[in-house]
């Protein structure tokens, strides 16, 4: 049987995506910072907090890759792929929140406490600074996105994508492109006006933002942590595959598991007949043997023949 790379097995380049979303808010972060504290403006200050968390979060799915890649171990026989799950968990959860929270705290307290703005246009250029910057973090985001959704809508991807690392990365990016939007607009408000309460505003504007992001990001990664399947187009392709093998009489069950990375896969199958067991397991070796072939991101593969369900 001929054997043909899985075009479902292509995985983008998390690690580069993460290191180039790191730079950029590390970059972000500091320029948003020296402008908050020159010109006294909240809703900047909402978005340099928001730039140093999105640094924690990059760092965070950076341990979370690394505590990934450990070996199986007797206490963890499956590996430890799903660490990657847990601390995207972490980001979405706990630093989009703080963040957001953090934000809208801020807002609120400025709002019975307003101060006027000083050199309002120094935060619309850092603004700008950061706008080009988050501009050139998105794009290198979703050029390994691109890679992945293999045809499929954005919107799509993003619902069965099983690469959290590149969700979060992902969701960080366009909070941080509409933020920056909510900030200027909050800016130039202000400028217009001159009444800070705009700026006050853009600040909870921002918090309810980072809010939503993290929660509708953390709903998609909880999926994952719990114990969830390849993608369903990885799974269907895995099913044909099965099915179609010269050695496969009929597929009964057929389960997937995700863990980071890598994947399970556990079969209960009836065999073409075979005269003695040798010829069996014989036959099953090459069926595992060609399934790793055409999905190489299968690390565990359980094969149990039967002759029913």
């Amino acid at each position: 049987m001929a054997v043909a790379r899985s075009r479902h097995s292509v995985q983008a380049n998390t690690t580069r995506t993460i290191l180039y979303a790191l730079g950029a808010n590390a970059a972000i972060g500091a320029a948003k910072l020296a402008a908050a504290l020159f010109t006294g403006s909240n809703a900047m200050l909402a978005e340099a907090v928001h730039s140093f968390a999105d640094c924690g979060n990059q760092v965070l799915l950076l341990v979370g890759s690394h505590r990934a890649k450990r070996p199986p171990s007797p206490d963890y026989p499956l590996g430890h792929g799903k660490a990657v799950f847990f601390w995207s968990f972490v980001v979405a959860l706990i630093l989009f929140s703080m963040g957001g929270l953090f934000s809208i705290y801020e807002g609120w307290h400025k709002l019975h406490a307003t101060q006027g703005l000083q050199s309002p246009w120094v935060a619309l250029a850092v603004l700008g600074f950061s706008i080009v910057m988050e501009i050139y973090s998105l794009r290198a985001c979703l050029a390994e996105v691109r890679k992945a959704r293999q045809g499929r809508t954005l919107w799509r991807w993003f619902r069965d994508s099983r690469q959290s690392e590149l969700i979060v990365v992902l969701g960080e990016d366009l909070a941080a492109l509409f933020g920056l939007a909510f900030a200027a607009v909050a800016v130039m408000a202000t400028i217009a006006t001159g009444d800070p309460i705009y700026d006050a505003l853009g600040s909870i504007a921002i918090g309810v933002l980072l809010v939503a992001v993290a929660i509708g990001v953390g709903l998609e990664v909880v999926g994952l942590l719990i114990g969830q399947s390849v993608d369903p187009k990885s799974r269907q392709a895995m099913e044909d595959f099965v099915r179609s093998h010269p050695e496969i009489d009929a597929v009964f069950n057929l389960i997937t598991l995700q863990l980071g990375d890598e994947v399970m896969l556990a079969v209960k199958a009836r065999m073409v007949s075979h005269d003695s067991a040798s010829e069996l397991i014989a036959a099953i070796n090459r069926c595992e043997r060609d399934l790793r072939g055409a999905f190489p991101q299968l690390r565990w593969i359980f094969f149990e023949p039967d002759n029913a369900d």
